[in-house]
């Protein structure tokens, strides 16, 4: 059943992540490398700081343009208010939380530390895999 899904089981264990000391042009760069709309923020002691997403990305740059001033650190544009998920959360929790929530990604924590990304992408990859072993279609 989808509720013994776990978050733990469907996550990237290998995020982008980010320093605040990030130069701005080079994070986005690298989320358009690896094609991601965001990536958490961790500081020198791994721990959860911040999130960058393409928003605020494009915010900081809107707002540089203004002032001739484009650019700084992703600790000076990135979210510091985060959403996170706990790894042994199922995944209907998750889906629950992208679709009333809009949100694209969510980091994954456990015991208080950063241990992954789960994505909707992630999701429909789970349900996909979840439909091939046995739920009967609609139609």
């Amino acid at each position: 059943m989808l509720k013994s899904m776990k978050v733990r089981d469907y996550m990237n264990t290998e995020p982008v992540t980010f320093s605040p000391d990030t130069d701005l042009f080079k994070a986005v760069d690298i989320l358009l490398t690896y094609r991601i709309s965001g990536a958490s923020v961790v500081d020198a002691r791994g721990s959860l700081v911040g999130v960058l997403s393409e928003s605020d990305c494009l915010r900081a740059i809107l707002g540089g343009s203004y002032f001739e001033e484009a650019g700084g650190t992703v600790g000076s544009f990135m979210s510091e208010v985060v959403e996170t998920i706990d790894a042994d959360a199922n995944i209907l929790k998750a889906a629950e939380h992208f679709v009333h929530r809009n949100r694209r990604r969510l980091p994954v924590m456990e015991h208080g530390r950063l241990v992954g990304q789960i994505s909707r992408r992630d999701l429909l990859v789970a349900l996909k895999t979840f439909n091939d072993h046995g739920i009967p279609k609609k139609g």
